[in-house]
């Protein structure tokens, strides 16, 4: 069986602290806001109007809560964040939207114009489009950027249902109403049991024993990539979880401290500050030599392997981080 890469799960990797980050309220709050202050406007002349229970609806902060929020408790919802000057939104959007009609109701794909939709776009911290959000029981849980190819973004939609199949009954009860494309999308080959242990152990909050379970994998299997990227997301989880709150501030205080360098951007990495982070320690590379120059880069090049390699912000982090060097 492929793996989704979990580089590719994005800000996925990260959905502890993501989630912490990212609060729903105040856009719930103005939206339920704005549904009381004055009824439903009529459409106008030739606008389209989502059907009820569309897989696929354009969302303001006006319909945020039902069209997000709500329907987020029975099946999870896909945010799309676009802008019409954005290339790779156009390559991307299309087939978001159509694998959103294969489902058949098991996802819901929620489209978002960040420029008329700003405060959308700085809940989120967005800081570039597109940006893919999942949404399940109003929290966002996994996200990635950028213009995936198709299989990428259909295994990354797979994983997504997969996890949260038991958990909202929505998922099941639309794909067995789906006929044979549902069972033929649900058919798969056997997860490898050694991966599920870790899986099960993240589950449940466990992160030190699937920190475990993927070094046991790569005790046998050492060039087993996957294994290798989901190593590293759990470890800095491990590290995001145990941070200091004031970890930020004390390293601004004292730029001098190596440590206290590398806590703050886990810090700024985890709250989605990631330009921050890698600038951060690419500083820190420049002002540092010998040793302690060596262990900064492999914290930063560590760093870089929670994202996809074309990422980039981490492409322009490598090209800093290379001029710091040499």
């Amino acid at each position: 069986m492929t793996r989704p890469d979990p580089r590719q799960q994005s800000a996925a990797a990260l959905s502890a602290a993501f989630s912490g980050a990212v609060d729903l309220s105040a856009v719930k709050a103005r939206a339920e806001a704005a549904r009381q202050a004055a009824a439903q406007p009529a459409p106008a002349a030739g606008e389209a109007v989502p059907a009820p229970g569309s897989a696929v609806v354009d969302v303001t902060e006006a319909n945020f809560q039902q069209e997000v929020v709500e329907r987020s408790m029975q099946v999870p919802v896909v945010v799309d964040l676009w802008a019409t000057w954005c290339g790779p939104c156009k390559q991307l959007s299309p087939v978001l939207e159509r694998l959103a009609a294969e489902g058949r109701g098991a996802w819901m794909l929620a489209k978002i114009d960040v420029d008329a939709n700003p405060r959308i776009a700085q809940l989120f911290r967005v800081q570039s489009v597109p940006t893919v959000i999942a949404i399940a029981g109003g929290q966002p849980i996994d996200a990635f950027s950028g213009a995936l190819p198709e299989p990428q973004v259909r295994q990354w939609i797979q994983a997504l249902l997969d996890a949260l199949r038991e958990q909202m009954p929505g998922i099941r009860a639309a794909e067995e109403g789906g006929g044979a494309e549902g069972a033929e999308v649900a058919a798969e080959v056997p997860e490898d049991p050694r991966f599920v242990v870790a899986e099960e152990a993240l589950e449940r909050g466990d992160l030190a024993a699937a920190e475990d379970a993927y070094r046991k994998i790569l005790d046998v299997e050492p060039n087993n990539a996957d294994a290798k990227a989901a190593l590293a997301q759990v470890r800095f989880e491990l590290r995001a979880a145990a941070a200091d709150p004031t970890a930020v501030q004390r390293a601004d205080g004292h730029p001098e401290d190596v440590d206290a360098q590398l806590a703050a951007a886990d810090a700024e990495i985890a709250s989605q500050r990631v330009e921050e982070g890698f600038q951060r320690l690419v500083g820190v590379v420049k002002r540092t030599s010998g040793d302690e120059r060596n262990r900064v880069r492999e914290h930063l090049v560590g760093l870089f392997d929670l994202f996809p390699a074309d990422d980039p912000r981490v492409i322009a982090a490598r090209r800093a981080l290379a001029s710091a060097l040499f």
